[in-house]
């Protein structure tokens, strides 16, 4: 199958109805598929092996998304947000390419060798009318690339994940209802292109029929407004996103009775956040969604039941279930494994390896990280407990080596951030000659340093407790919520 197989089906089911923008102005299913045959010939008239995107989130991305799988092309979005000499290397990677660039990022590109480059409105004008490929056209096989995405390469340089259709197309018919959204139904996308949660929302709001509301550039006062001036209904958030929301819907005193569903991923939600979420949306249902780009985005899901029942329990293990990510997708198999591969029982710590259709694990220069029994280590630690909640640790890069002792940062973050004083924290490991590495906790918060190692000694051991805290204003993260542990890093090892 063909990501436009999805969209087809959309057009057959409800291709009146709006797909992308405001209702009565927007693309409907059925625009968005001739443009898309247009912008595909576009595409093959140009003679070159992909499809790039540099711009912000706009009705030109769908276009360019589906009209690159109607020309049997690869489509490469780009971070617009990367220096300028980051991005140029990026962009010789991806050519030969077509690329529609936002009007502010068309100098940035010009000059690269083998860079067709078509300005965002110019290349929506070129798909409201003109020659359009037949449907025929279409490349049906499964194993042809539709997606190449650029890790975020906070370790080093960044991979080209590669995402076939039969990774794409098999996360979508295993989690998302055909035709399942009402016609009232909307959902907000402020993650940008780049990033896969971007992609997914795009085809599985598709396939379910829900009208998608794109939001460029995420401010939390615009968020809150368009929720309520759209009728927004679904929306999908990063933690850092959450935490501006929480504080501005707060400081306006401002309900959002439209908002039926929020989910949030990406990274880790302080407890506190979710905890004054759940209390100023009382009726939306909250999902916590943990994915990676390899695995063609969610493994598996917090549900609103357990969000609500972890809220109100009196019951630890219950409540401990808020800092999981849910159980796997049915149609995946998670395992924890240790060093060697082999898997270890309920409640013990190791690597999250996982398994299924929708899973890619493929880099374009390295090649498939599968195993021989088609399972992906996914490089985060974690473990499942005995009901089936996968708890994530974070990065096995991050673990850090005391005097011999692995010790997991998440585990540390999570005591901290219960204490009442700490808003935000970040646990790293810091070289030592005596110890290897000693345990740094920056801390967002006004707790003293004796307090925050004492309150951390008694919920887990003294050599768990920080032995060095830092006070910041703010801690550093992408724009996809990822905490860059390197940054913070780098800043202590030079004081």
């Amino acid at each position: 199958m063909n990501i436009l197989t999805l969209l087809d089906m959309a057009v057959s089911g409800f291709g009146d109805r709006t797909a992308f923008g405001s209702v009565g102005s927007g693309l409907t299913y059925t625009e968005l598929l001739e443009r898309s045959a247009r912008a595909g010939h576009y595409f093959t008239e140009a003679g070159t092996d992909r499809v790039s995107f540099l711009d912000v989130s706009s009705p030109a991305l769908p276009v360019a998304l589906f009209g690159a799988a109607y020309a049997g092309q690869p489509f490469v979005p780009l971070n617009y947000r990367l220096a300028d000499g980051d991005l140029a290397a990026l962009a010789e990677r991806t050519a030969p390419a077509s690329l529609v660039a936002g009007t502010d990022q068309v100098a940035r590109v010009a000059s690269t060798a083998g860079l067709q480059v078509i300005e965002r409105d110019e290349f929506l004008s070129a798909t409201e009318s003109g020659d359009a490929l037949d449907p025929s056209a279409w490349s049906m096989d499964p194993d042809d690339i539709a997606v190449l995405l650029y890790t975020s390469g906070t370790t080093g340089e960044p991979k080209a994940a590669v995402l076939r259709h039969k990774n794409l197309v098999g996360y979508i018919l295993g989690s998302v209802e055909f035709m399942g959204a009402g016609e009232d139904e909307a959902t907000l996308v402020s993650v940008p292109p780049y990033h896969i949660a971007g992609l997914a929302a795009i085809l599985s709001s598709v396939y379910a029929g829900r009208r998608v509301v794109q939001l460029p550039n995420f401010d939390a006062d615009t968020w809150i407004d368009l929720v309520a001036s759209e009728g927004v209904t679904h929306a999908m958030v990063v933690p850092t996103m959450l935490a501006r929301i929480v504080e501005q819907m707060t400081a306006r005193s401002i309900e959002l009775p439209s908002l039926r569903a929020l989910s949030y991923g990406g990274g880790r939600m302080p407890l506190p956040v979710i905890d004054q979420a759940l209390r100023l949306f009382p009726e939306t249902r909250f999902v916590n969604a943990y994915g990676l780009t390899e695995t063609s985005s969610t493994i598996s899901l917090l549900g609103p039941d357990d969000h609500r029942q972890a809220h109100v329990s009196d019951d630890p293990s219950i409540q401990r279930r808020l800092t999981s990510v849910g159980q796997p997708l049915p149609t995946l198999e998670v395992s924890i494994r240790d060093d060697e591969g082999a898997e270890v029982p309920s409640g013990t710590p190791g690597e999250v390896w996982v398994r299924g259709e929708q899973v890619a694990g493929e880099y374009l220069q390295q090649g498939s990280k599968l195993t021989a029994e088609g399972w992906f280590p996914t490089n985060d630690g974690g473990e499942l407990d005995a009901h089936g909640y996968l708890y994530v640790t974070g990065r096995l890069d991050d673990v850090i080596v005391r005097g011999g002792e692995n010790i997991s940062p998440g585990e540390i973050e999570d005591v901290l951030l219960a204490h009442p004083e700490v808003r935000d924290v970040a646990v790293i490991g810091i070289p030592n000659d005596q110890w290897g590495e000693t345990i740094a906790a920056v801390v967002v918060g006004s707790a003293t340093e004796d307090e925050l190692k004492a309150f951390v000694a008694e919920r887990l051991r003294s050599s768990r407790s920080p032995d060095t805290v830092v006070y910041r204003d703010e801690l550093p993260y992408n724009d996809t919520g990822k905490l860059l542990r390197r940054v913070l890093r780098a800043e202590l090892a030079e004081s």
